[in-house]
């Protein structure tokens, strides 16, 4: 799985699932772009979130031996992943590899779900993710092929009240993931879907640790590290014949 190029979205934080991808696939000897987007994690209250990071993440992975690369990008925006792909493919080449980590989420139930609050749900977890992968697929058609993976949070396990316009849009992204790869199989291309259960990312306080932990029948909460894993074998030639699954590597988690 060596010199391969790999966008990572998402990966705005020391402690963050897109990291902890972009770290795992650069210790197997793949080149990395990696999107951020500080200012939603600034809004979002994470304690590791910084204006310089990202020149010294980038850092990080280079002294992992590949070549690395970063953009502050909006998904939001309808040209993200046009303005994504090309600098990618202009600073390291076109990537056979894509990491759909980046999302938005606000918890709201009913009571508060406004048309606002879900365009900019849609705009990142729908628009962004869907329009990203299919450029992306475009430009791998008659290559030697190449691997979607999506990180869903297990909304076709069970009700997530109070979630609402979150719960709504990474469900499509599981029906998407699963016609999608339909589609791309026969250009080698595979698509996945993964979702990590609750993972303790600096989202979480004591109190919330102690209440989750019971339903890990593992023993334990789940960690970046764990995703990360999973993420690059699905990106490895030993995952090309699986595609267009869901897969819940959460421990066992329960809810």
């Amino acid at each position: 799985m060596r010199n391969k190029i790999a966008i990572v979205t998402g990966a705005s934080r020391a402690g963050g699932i897109g990291a902890a991808i972009c770290r795992e696939l650069a210790k197997k000897g793949n080149d990395i772009f990696f999107t951020y987007f500080t200012p939603y994690d600034y809004l979002s209250g994470y304690q590791d979130a910084s204006c310089t990071w990202p020149d010294e993440f980038k850092q990080e992975l280079s002294e992992l031996g590949v070549r690395a690369e970063g953009v502050e990008l909006d998904l939001s925006d309808p040209l993200a992943p046009f303005r994504l792909l090309e600098q990618a493919g202009n600073q390291l080449g076109v990537p056979s590899i894509l990491i759909n980590n980046a999302t938005h989420c606000a918890e709201v139930n009913f009571q508060k779900l406004t048309n606002e609050i879900l365009d900019d749900h849609y705009a990142v977890n729908v628009r962004g993710t869907c329009m990203l992968s299919v450029e992306f697929a475009k430009r791998l058609v008659g290559k030697t092929g190449g691997r979607i993976i999506n990180l869903i949070s297990g909304q076709d396990k069970g009700p997530m009240p109070g979630n609402l316009a979150y719960v709504t849009t990474k469900g499509a992204i599981s029906a998407f993931t699963v016609s999608l790869a339909a589609e791309l199989a026969p250009h080698q291309i595979t698509v996945n879907a993964m979702d990590p259960g609750p993972t303790d990312t600096g989202w979480m306080d004591g109190q919330l640790k102690e209440y989750l932990k019971p339903k890990f029948p593992m023993g334990r909460i789940g960690t970046p590290e764990d995703a990360a894993r999973l993420a690059a074998f699905l990106a490895s030639d030993d995952a090309d014949w699986i595609t267009g699954q869901i897969i819940h590597s959460d421990g066992g988690f329960w809810d």
